[in-house]
């Protein structure tokens, strides 16, 4: 068990006497899901986890260095010593590091999520069912997925760095289908954060999940969105889908060092934006879904300034690619758990609020798109070019909202368009999710304020 009553620097050390920096990642879980569809819950889930990776990173050359990583399924220190010894197979050995005194992070909630009986879980969820169906008929289905998680987890490594941390998070999805004749309708609502089961008495699920069967329902009626190129409004409740997709990748270091980014690789120092426009990848934000109090590779989180006035100022590090680039790491080191290796990944990504009126973003358009809600989209880092799905936009017509619109996408060029943006509102929302690279997934959390894009192509099509 990992606790800091008991865990040892020096029980690891031996583990950790290779390459130019080794380190030792153990983690323990626990979690739980529940599935309700149908008006009945359909999967019910819940298990536990743990195990040690060890990573060590070997410098072959000028800017050339790899990465050599294992894991078990064990907190045994021994099985460490003798899996250190495979992976390294004869590479220089040196002598193992002394640690300081343990660094604990805990992780304070008010209500723990595995306290809390299974049958109220399954009661939230058949609430939130019987009010999604209650807003119409023309509701057919509704999916709700409820799931908690704590993990307890600990960095050691050959700097003698010794941090303990916890994280538990409490995530409910609700997405509701709608259909009339032929045509069929979705809205979702998803709540949740770095909270226990509290974060129900912040947000109540059944008004989430009556948010989302209005969504569906009222586009049902709403005519499909016009297509051509025009000017687009992003509203604060769209979240920051849009900047973490389009270009917030584009700014982790590894792809800019593999040349999958080369609208930015080569750029610091350079104006890539308008000087209104600052981003900011923050883990420390209070509650969020993606912060943390240290990387998974044991550095503190602080914020770090990617785009500063519109000039770019820094990409997204872990050690492996700061030591490629001869630097230090600024603390974006993630891992979906100690099988896998840290790669950089955004943590909770956001364009800062301007000083524009967001009232008045919305009436400076002739007629363009207002955008409430995004949706899903696709987006090639090496082109910056994607392609958006909107899940809720209004048709803007003489600075008035006139009407809902239907399957609208946006397409465009994500460096062009960050050039582009030339209203910034001194509001800010958020979105949250899971972010997916390399086969790993972390928890993030993605904000903006509302912002006006002079010209975007709008995918869509006149009633026929």
């Amino acid at each position: 068990m990992i606790d800091a009553s008991t865990l040892r620097f020096e029980d690891w050390s031996a583990a950790l006497t290779g390459g130019e920096h080794a380190e030792a990642f153990l983690e323990e879980s626990h979690g739980t899901s529940l599935h309700f569809e149908d008006s009945r819950l359909m999967e019910a889930a819940a298990g536990t986890d743990r195990g040690v990776g060890l990573r060590f990173l070997h410098k072959n050359g000028e800017r050339s260095c790899e990465t050599i990583h294992g894991a078990l399924n064990s907190l045994d220190p021994a099985e460490a010593r003798l899996l250190a010894g495979r992976l390294l197979n004869g590479l220089p050995r040196r002598t193992p590091p002394a640690g300081g005194p343990i660094e604990y992070h805990r992780h304070l909630v008010s209500r723990r999520p595995s306290e809390v009986p299974i049958e109220e879980k399954i009661a939230l969820l058949e609430g939130v069912d019987r009010a999604a169906r209650g807003v119409s008929p023309h509701v057919k289905q509704v999916s709700a997925v409820y799931a908690e998680r704590f993990r307890r987890f600990a960095v050691l490594d050959s700097t003698g760095c010794f941090r303990l941390g916890e994280r538990s998070v409490a995530l409910f999805i609700v997405t509701v289908t709608a259909e009339k004749g032929a045509v069929m309708q979705t809205g979702s609502e998803v709540i949740g954060g770095l909270k226990g089961y509290e974060l129900f008495d912040d947000f109540i699920p059944a008004l989430a999940a009556r948010t989302a069967a209005k969504t569906a329902v009222d586009k049902l009626d709403a005519p499909l969105a016009p297509a051509g190129e025009m000017p687009v409004v992003l509203a604060s409740s769209a979240g920051g889908t849009f900047i973490h997709e389009a270009i917030g990748h584009s700014l982790e270091a590894d792809h800019v060092q593999e040349g999958a980014s080369p609208h930015y690789a080569g750029k610091l120092g350079q104006s890539v934006a308008r000087e209104f426009l600052t981003i900011i990848d923050d883990p420390t934000l209070p509650y969020a879904r993606g912060s943390y109090p240290f990387d998974d590779e044991g550095l503190p989180a602080k914020p770090t300034p990617v785009i500063k006035n519109g000039v770019l100022v820094d990409y997204l590090y872990d050690r492996l690619t700061a030591l490629k680039d001869g630097r230090e790491s600024n603390g974006h080191g993630r891992r979906e758990s100690f099988r896998h290796k840290p790669i950089p990944r955004m943590s909770n990504l956001y364009i800062a609020p301007g000083s524009d009126d967001p009232r008045e973003i919305v009436r400076s358009i002739k007629r363009g798109l207002l955008v409430t809600k995004m949706g899903g989209g696709q987006v090639n880092t090496a082109t910056g070019e994607f392609v958006f799905g909107v899940d809720e936009g209004f048709l803007v017509e003489d600075g008035a909202v006139k009407h809902l619109v239907r399957d609208a996408n946006l397409l465009g060029e994500g460096p062009e368009v960050l050039r582009s943006i030339d209203k910034l509102g001194w509001d800010i929302g958020w979105g949250i999710g899971t972010c997916g690279k390399e086969g790993q997934g972390v928890p993030v959390s993605d904000g903006q304020p509302t912002l006006r894009i002079p010209k975007v192509v709008v995918g869509g099509r006149e009633e026929s």
